[in-house]
């Protein structure tokens, strides 16, 4: 068996981001996912909407989807529906995700695809240089947006419970090891895997920075009953301390599975190998 080390994941494209954005150490976390894990790169996708961390596909040495804004899931889900021996990887920050693609987040959720989707998280929209995002905290005054906030923020975690997600996680970039691990454990994870990770913006986000996360950031306590919805969701409504690892993961059918069982039934009774599909619309003549 070949082995990789993370640098072979890495494409020759020099990533774009601000000096000490979060995102560089995500994407160094996911690399080391992939050597641990050692998937293969040509059965690799990274899905991708519009955004600075949506930018990531193009630093990796995998096939990647580059979608339009908020668009990724669907995109992804596809994906995995027609290629179920893919590793399915998408990526996106707070405002592709919980903004124009807050619909598309709680469908995914619903129909529970084998895909892991990573969520960097600066609580702005930074690519545009400053305007608020569904996570901004209302305190927070840019030149873009100099006046009260005036939509309640959404809390991540507490969302993708509430939708049942089969895989919840939290993470923060300057942690290394436990983001690696979640990335591991939700890739391993049969189901939709989301990894909120919290990756602060240099440039645009004073309130969302390391000095003021590393006070604040705590493991979830080790005596945590990971299937246990709603103590998951007590620890997802406290914000001090913060709480990063896994919340929740529970065992449930895939839409693949899902779609299998539909073709099954569908083919019941037809001979496989010469079937039309007018043999399968009979049964509802």
């Amino acid at each position: 068996m070949v082995t990789r080390t993370p640098g072979e994941y890495r494409s020759p494209v020099k990533p774009t981001w601000c000096q000490d954005c979060g995102d560089y150490k995500v994407l160094d976390a996911l690399m080391e996912a992939f050597s641990v894990l050692n998937i293969e790169p040509d059965n690799t996708v990274v899905v991708a909407g519009v955004g600075c961390s949506s930018r990531l596909p193009f630093y990796t040495n995998t096939y990647g989807f580059h979608t339009i804004h908020g668009r990724a899931l669907p995109a992804a889900m596809a994906i995995k529906i027609a290629r179920p021996d893919e590793t399915v990887i998408t990526v996106g920050g707070d405002g592709d995700a919980f903004s124009i693609g807050g619909n598309h987040f709680i469908h995914t959720a619903r129909k529970n695809p084998d895909i892991t989707y990573i969520v960097m998280d600066n609580e702005i929209y930074g690519l545009t240089k400053g305007q608020a995002s569904p996570t901004t905290r209302n305190d927070l005054r840019t030149k873009v947006n100099p006046y009260h906030i005036t939509a309640e923020r959404i809390n991540p975690v507490l969302l993708s419970l509430s939708f049942n997600t089969s895989f919840t996680a939290r993470g923060y970039c300057e942690d290394q090891d436990q983001l690696k691990d979640l990335i591991i454990k939700g890739v391993q994870h049969k189901g939709f895997s989301f990894i909120h990770v919290l990756s602060p913006c240099t440039q645009y986000n004073s309130n969302l920075n390391h000095e003021k996360l590393i006070g604040r950031i705590q493991p979830v306590p080790e005596n945590h009953d990971t299937t246990d919805r709603i103590a998951s969701m007590q620890l997802a409504f406290t914000e001090e301390p913060l709480y990063t690892g896994l919340f929740y993961q529970v065992s449930r059918p895939t839409i693949n599975d899902n779609l299998e069982e539909v073709r099954s039934a569908a083919l019941k009774g037809i001979d496989k190998d010469s079937y039309s599909i007018k043999d399968v619309m009979k049964q509802f003549e």
